[in-house]
């Protein structure tokens, strides 16, 4: 898999979880926790944006993490 295959994955992820947002019911808890699902699955593709660039291996290391870290918020068991 190349960089621009991965970061076109997350992107992906990121549309399909709007997709299922919008066919939530509405209500205070869908509203709520909807929002958050989100805003956690768009985060990966903008860091992963920004460990592309990244300074240094361990810098890239890092930013890898904090998606890693995102993405476990949206884990759906």
């Amino acid at each position: 898999m190349n960089a621009n295959n991965l970061e076109n994955r997350v992107i992906d992820f990121s549309v399909r979880i709007i997709g299922i947002y919008d066919n939530l019911n509405t209500g205070y808890a869908a509203n709520y926790y909807g929002n958050q699902l989100i805003r956690s699955s768009g985060l990966p593709a903008l860091n992963y944006g920004e460990a592309r660039s990244a300074e240094s291996h361990k810098d890239f290391v890092h930013k890898m993490g904090i998606c890693l870290k995102e993405l476990r918020e949206v884990l759906i068991v």
